[in-house]
C-alpha cells in the first residue's frame, strides 16, 4: 500500500494498518494528512485483499484534532472560513463512516476535537488505558464540525453527549467505557495485540454480510420500521445469493467451521 508522510500502511493477513504518523504535532489531521488518509481509505475499500481495516496514531496521542498552526496561518491571511479544512474533514469522516470493511480505531492515546470524531466513524473502538477524550470545541468558542453532533448523541445519549460537548471535560478511558463511548479498554502494552486478535476474528468473517449490515444500521435510522424490513428482506437475499451465503450453509451441512471470501 501506499505510504505518505503523515500516514504509514501495511497489510497483514487480510487486515489493514493504518498509522497517523504526526508525532510531533500529536497526529493533528491538517489538509494534506486529511487528503492523504481519504485516498488510502478508498484504496483499503476498493481491495479484495483488505478484509478489515485498523486505524491508530503514533507516539503518544491518537489525534489532537485539526492542525491549529494550519488553522491560524489561514485566519492570518484572512482565509478562515474558505481554506477547505472543514469541506476535507466531511469527506474524511463520510468516506470511513461509510466504508464497506469493518473498522477498528485503536486509540493510544489523546483523542481531541476530530481526533475523537474520527475514532467515532469507526465501527468499533477499543481505547489504551491511558487513552483520553475531549470535545475541544466550546473552549475554542466553536461548535462541533467534524461529526461530533451526530455521533455522540447515537452512542453515549443526548445529555452525556451535551456534557461532554459544553463542559468539555476530559474523559479518562474508564469514563469513556462506562458512557459507551469506547466498547472495550485495555492496559497500554496489550492495545495491538487485543485489536490485532479482533480484527482477526473481522478478518475471517464474511466480509460480504458486514457490508451489508453496517449499510442497514446507516441507513435505518431515517426509515421506519416497516421500510427497515423491506430494506432487510433485500439485504438477506444479496447475502444468500452471495458465495459466503452459499459456503456458510455448505459448512453447517458438513459441520466444519465455514471458509469465507468475503464476496
Amino acid at each position: 500500500m501506499t505510504l505518505s508522510s503523515s500516514l504509514l500502511s501495511r497489510i497483514e493477513a487480510g487486515v489493514a494498518w493504518i498509522t497517523l504518523n504526526r508525532p510531533a504535532q500529536r497526529n493533528a489531521l491538517d489538509i494534506p494528512s486529511l487528503q492523504a488518509l481519504h485516498r488510502l481509505l478508498d484504496t483499503c475499500n476498493s481491495d479484495p485483499s483488505v478484509r478489515a481495516v485498523v486505524l491508530t496514531g503514533s507516539g503518544r496521542s491518537f489525534c489532537a484534532g485539526a492542525d491549529l498552526a494550519e488553522w491560524a496561518e489561514a485566519e492570518a491571511r484572512g482565509a478562515l472560513e474558505s481554506y477547505g479544512w472543514t469541506e476535507t474533514a466531511h469527506a474524511l469522516m463520510t468516506r470511513l463512516h461509510s466504508l464497506d470493511k469493518p473498522t477498528i480505531a485503536a486509540i493510544n492515546g489523546t483523542a481531541v476535537g476530530a481526533g475523537m470524531d474520527l475514532s467515532l466513524c469507526c465501527d468499533l473502538r477499543v481505547a489504551a488505558q491511558s487513552a483520553r477524550f475531549k470535545a475541544g470545541y466550546t473552549s475554542m468558542a466553536y461548535s462541533p464540525d467534524a461529526g461530533a453532533s451526530w455521533h455522540l448523541p447515537r452512542l453515549i445519549g443526548s445529555e452525556q453527549a451535551k456534557r461532554l460537548l459544553f463542559l468539555d471535560e476530559l474523559w479518562s478511558a474508564e469514563r469513556a467505557l462506562a458512557a459507551g463511548l469506547v466498547g472495550e479498554v485495555c492496559a497500554d502494552e496489550q492495545l495491538i495485540g487485543n485489536v490485532g486478535e479482533l480484527a482477526a476474528r473481522l478478518a475471517a468473517g464474511p466480509t460480504f454480510a458486514f457490508a451489508q449490515t453496517k449499510k442497514l444500521i446507516r441507513q435505518g435510522a431515517e426509515r421506519g420500521l416497516p421500510q427497515q424490513l423491506a430494506a432487510e428482506l433485500a439485504a438477506g437475499l444479496l447475502c444468500g445469493r452471495s458465495a459466503d451465503g452459499a459456503e456458510a450453509l455448505r459448512a453447517a451441512t458438513e459441520k466444519r467451521p465455514p471458509r469465507f471470501q468475503g464476496m
